[in-house]
């Protein structure tokens, strides 16, 4: 099937949902990438960031023009002047210091970055972001640096999970934003979580943007 097939398909299980979905690209060429521009796809999310750039860099000039792209990996305080300025949104920011280092290399930059805090509220010791239980003390202090701009959060489910373990995840990040919002008196309009094998439960539960690969490009 194309990719234009595929996509009609993913927004058809969504329905009647409609969070923005974002082409995972980072296993494929930019001939993936113009594939699915020309299907109609505007966002693509990379999580390697010297091989990404050099793949945007190939790009017509209309379509990296007209595209946003996101960074998905994670990303260690030394990288960080690699992924700042030249990625839309930074969807893995999980720790202060790392929030930090962003700012700073934004305010070098002469750039306000968009990111979001990356939680990890199932708990998996392998994965990274920040838990339930440190995210309000942790929001308070990232949203005072200066040249960020905070869009919400991102949360990646464990692989293999069962319907029922994701809807519990998933609600409870949206309720994490909601609470968020509402103790800050501040608005989050993101809220990127659910992939290839999980979009479904993450968009009935207000999933804005989905992170999609391997079902796009099957």
């Amino acid at each position: 099937m194309s990719v234009k097939e595929n996509l009609l398909q993913i927004q058809e299980d969504i329905v009647p949902y409609k969070p923005n979905i974002i082409a995972v690209t980072k296993y494929f060429d930019e001939s993936a990438i113009v594939e699915a521009y020309n299907a109609g796809l505007r966002d693509f999310a990379e999580s390697r960031a010297v091989e990404a750039i050099e793949k945007i860099n190939r790009l017509p000039e209309d379509i990296r023009k007209n595209s946003k792209f996101h960074f998905i990996g994670h990303l260690q305080t030394n990288k960080v002047k690699k992924v700042v300025g030249k990625f839309d949104i930074i969807h893995s920011i999980d720790s202060i210091k790392l929030a930090q280092a962003v700012s700073e290399e934004a305010q070098k930059i002469g750039k306000i970055q968009k990111i979001l805090i990356e939680v990890n509220f199932a708990n998996e010791e392998q994965k990274f972001g920040i838990s339930n239980d440190e995210i309000l003390q942790m929001f308070s202090t990232i949203r005072t640096f200066s040249n960020l701009e905070i869009l919400g959060l991102m949360s990646m489910a464990p692989l293999g999970a069962e319907e029922k373990d994701l809807d519990a995840l998933y609600a409870n990040v949206a309720n994490t934003k909601q609470k968020l919002e509402k103790i800050y008196n501040c608005e989050l309009p993101e809220l990127s979580m659910g992939m290839s094998q999980d979009y479904q439960v993450a968009a009935r539960h207000g999933a804005t943007m989905l992170r999609i690969g391997r079902r796009l490009f099957k």
